[in-house]
């Protein structure tokens, strides 16, 4: 029996049928959608921004925070101050918030009522928490991509010092540890396996997960180095794992083979980025050489993003974009734990 067709095969990104929703966004880092079309992104003023599906737009925020958009300097933007990052829906419709700035896991509701879930871990803090998913068991997984305060100076080939944290029973534990830069996870179509970017290793790793939530046989998928930073991946319904290569601003699939295939590159062998790659390989990358790293499209690309009635649309989270580009997909995007929330 031969295997079905991939539906991705000979299809690449046409920039020009590119369409965009959003405007005036901050940090748009991770996405999330509903069914009825609405989107959620994050947002640098300290909370979320809720696209209609007619366009119109509502920040919803506890206190609106001013300081992405008045920091001092552009390092101290992406460092400082409450930037929620990771997004997911608890089963009550509530917004798990991932906050990279103040380093814990927040609750909040639809009207912006905002309490802290955890902020530390075996009597330490927390770190930068980055990344946050629920299951179908409504267990909650969570990334911390480095203990380093400034994020900045973590981004080295040596550092390893991320993991992953399992909230469950209103406790968290460590279930996999020293990755490097651990970025967003994703869950495949069975729960079977746990994927993890590992930001600054280049490269996707899996972990098989057990009953109990821990994690085994860690092994890598897909090409050991990318050669360049990867930042958010999805799945698609036939298996392939899509994914953000951040800076150089390209969308990648990994096929269910662990093929590796360029779908989208805004920054089509940039000198700025080939000067950052080499300056990261001998642990030299500094805020500059990444701040001028970035393509018209949607600076820093972080994270995809599958919706639509028929899950066929895919959006483009960045870290300093101010507005969300979409495209058709050939392949509908595996639907998340949310997807049948009544």
């Amino acid at each position: 029996m031969s295997p079905r067709p991939n539906p991705l095969d000979g299809f690449v990104v046409d920039p020009a049928t590119l369409r965009y929703v959003g405007e005036g966004l901050q940090r748009p880092e991770c996405i999330l959608a509903e069914r009825d079309g609405s989107l959620w992104s994050a947002d640098a003023r300290g909370g979320v921004v809720h696209i209609r599906p007619d366009g119109t737009q509502q920040l919803i925020t506890q206190t609106a925070s001013r300081g992405f958009a008045e920091a001092p300097d552009e390092e101290a933007r992406f460092v400082s101050g409450t930037l929620p990052n990771g997004l997911a829906f608890a089963r009550n419709g509530d917004v798990l918030i991932s906050n990279f700035g103040t380093d814990r896991l927040e609750v909040m509701t639809r009207t912006g009522e905002t309490r802290v879930l955890v902020d530390s871990i075996d009597g330490q803090p927390i770190g930068k928490v980055n990344f946050v998913l629920r299951d179908s068991k409504d267990r909650i997984w969570l990334t911390i991509s480095t203990r380093t305060r400034n994020w900045m100076r973590a981004m080295s080939p040596n550092v390893r010092d991320g993991y992953v944290a399992l909230y469950d029973g209103g406790r968290l534990r460590i279930v996999a540890d020293g990755f490097a830069f651990t970025n967003e996870i994703r869950l495949d179509a069975n729960e079977e396996w746990l994927y993890v970017a590992e930001t600054c290793a280049c490269r996707v790793t899996r972990l098989r997960v057990q009953p109990d939530g821990s994690l085994t046989d860690r092994e890598i998928f897909g090409p050991s180095d990318h050669g360049a930073f990867i930042d958010g991946i999805a799945f698609d319904a036939h298996g392939n794992l899509w994914g953000t290569h951040v800076m150089l601003d390209r969308i990648f699939a990994l096929t269910p083979e662990g093929d590796l295939r360029i779908l989208l590159d805004d920054d089509r062998g940039s000198a700025a980025g080939k000067a950052l790659m080499a300056a990261f390989a001998r642990d030299e990358a500094t805020p500059e050489l990444m701040l001028a790293c970035g393509g018209p499209i949607a600076p820093w690309f972080a994270s995809i993003t599958f919706g639509g009635p028929d899950l066929n649309t895919a959006y483009i989270g960045s870290l300093r974009g101010s507005r969300i580009p979409s495209f058709r997909s050939p392949a509908a995007g595996l639907p998340m734990a949310h997807w049948h929330d009544r």
